[in-house]
């Protein structure tokens, strides 16, 4: 949510950063409910102010013995009791609309986010270690996870439907892995603190991320109880701290959270449908970051770092792309992907996006901290990325890791969470 003052005094400076993102924002809508909304207030107050006035002046005009102009005067300040109780009603509903509007509004691209529309307008900022060579034709993940016995998706399909894949035997050891070493890595090395979160969440909290209420179609809801799968533990852990004020002393706060998420992924149909590419039940490890204003963006080329050196330790090939301000989805005002290249594929593939929302989480989920006791709340800058999704990293690793045996080789970090240093066919 943007600042409604801002919305109010530069509609045009708002228009035109918006356009930058390619959408059509309803400034113009906003500045028509927000005037109505003006004027009655401006008339509630007259009418108060006269109402005040009335019923001051009752009790002397009835001991200058003026009984007809203080019942003229009872009768103005009952008027005004009567319109002010409908102004203020009417005023209620217009604050609805007006925050229905402000919720439609994406957030502003920082100045440091370059122009563009699509994904041919990102900028590579930076990439690390070599793609890995061969000797003999790679395969991709889905054909080495099935002949090893790693993952099922026939019954996983069988059992829920196509997207819900089935880890077994080493796969289930390695995916367990994977999130145990990400999760002891950001918080025994990265000085994250570890918050295990609840994988169902109220509406008020995916409005309080963002996600409604433009995504719903996205979401898995349980209707019986109005609440929602996570789409990722970004939501329950932004709103740990929705409706509070924090202290200065306290941020920057650092999170990461292990989560299953959910999604539907509507509308993307015949994409990457095969092995683990798109999934709608998958396990990623979340880093949401509570910063100062003044130093969110230092956090965020920190919390790209953070998300990097998975991938390092694991010594997996990626780049870094500083995405243009189309591409960057409502949210942003400056994001970063990292892309992990597999092999088997033959093809980056996205694994985390690290983002700066600056204060439009914060203001629609009212997180807001204090300089010192005493001083006006400010709203929290609030950061979140991926630290990592574990299906592509899953899929970068089979694919990057394997032998022209047949066998996997287990990258050393994860050899004491998977119990083995090699993945070998079954004779």
């Amino acid at each position: 949510m943007l600042d409604r003052q801002l919305l109010r005094n530069q509609p045009e400076v708002v228009r035109a950063k918006i356009a930058r993102k390619g959408i059509e924002a309803p400034i113009d809508e906003f500045l028509l409910v927000d005037q109505e909304f003006r004027t009655l207030q401006v008339q509630v107050n007259e009418w108060q102010a006269e109402s005040n006035a009335a019923s001051k002046s009752i009790g002397a005009l009835m001991a200058q013995g003026k009984k007809e102009e203080a019942e003229a005067a009872k009768a103005t300040a009952s008027t005004r009791k009567s319109q002010i109780q409908e102004g203020e009603h009417k005023l209620r509903e217009i604050e609805l609309q007006l925050h229905d509007i402000e919720l439609k509004f994406p957030n502003l691209p920082h100045d440091s986010t370059p122009d563009g529309l699509t994904p041919e307008d990102n900028v590579e900022a930076r990439d690390w270690g070599e793609q890995p060579t061969f000797s003999f034709a790679p395969e991709a993940h889905w054909e080495i996870g099935e002949r090893l016995g790693m993952l099922d998706f026939p019954r996983g399909a069988k059992i829920t439907g196509s997207g819900f894949p089935v880890y077994t035997g080493w796969g289930a050891r390695l995916q367990r892995a994977l999130i145990s070493f990400m999760i002891d890595h950001q918080t025994q090395t990265r000085g994250y603190h570890e918050v295990y979160p609840p994988y169902l969440v109220n509406r008020e909290s995916l409005i309080g991320t963002g996600n409604l209420p433009k995504f719903e179609e996205d979401l898995y809801r349980c209707d019986a109880d109005e609440l929602f799968l996570v789409p990722t533990a970004e939501v329950p852990v932004t709103n740990l701290y929705r409706d509070e004020i924090l202290e200065y002393w306290q941020l920057p706060m650092k999170l990461a959270a292990y989560s299953a998420c959910f999604r539907r992924e509507a509308g993307s149909a015949g994409k990457d449908t095969r092995g683990l590419l798109r999934i709608h039940q998958f396990d990623k490890v979340e880093l949401v970051k509570f910063s100062l204003p003044e130093t969110s963006y230092e956090e965020l080329e920190l919390m790209v770092e953070d998300a990097e050196s998975v991938l390092q330790a694991l010594g997996l090939h990626y780049r870094v792309l500083l995405l243009c301000a189309g591409d960057m989805g409502d949210k942003g005002c400056k994001c970063y992907d990292l892309e992990v290249w597999s092999p088997g594929v033959g093809r980056y593939l996205e694994i985390s996006s690290c983002t700066n929302f600056e204060d439009y989480q914060s203001r629609r989920a009212k997180i807001r901290f204090r300089r010192e006791q005493g001083s006006k709340a400010e709203f929290v800058h609030i950061l979140n990325g991926s630290g990592l999704a574990t299906p592509r990293l899953y899929s970068a690793l089979l694919e990057t890791y394997q032998q022209e045996d047949g066998s996997i080789i287990i990258p050393e970090p994860l050899v004491p969470y998977v119990g083995t240093d090699c993945i070998e066919p079954a004779h």
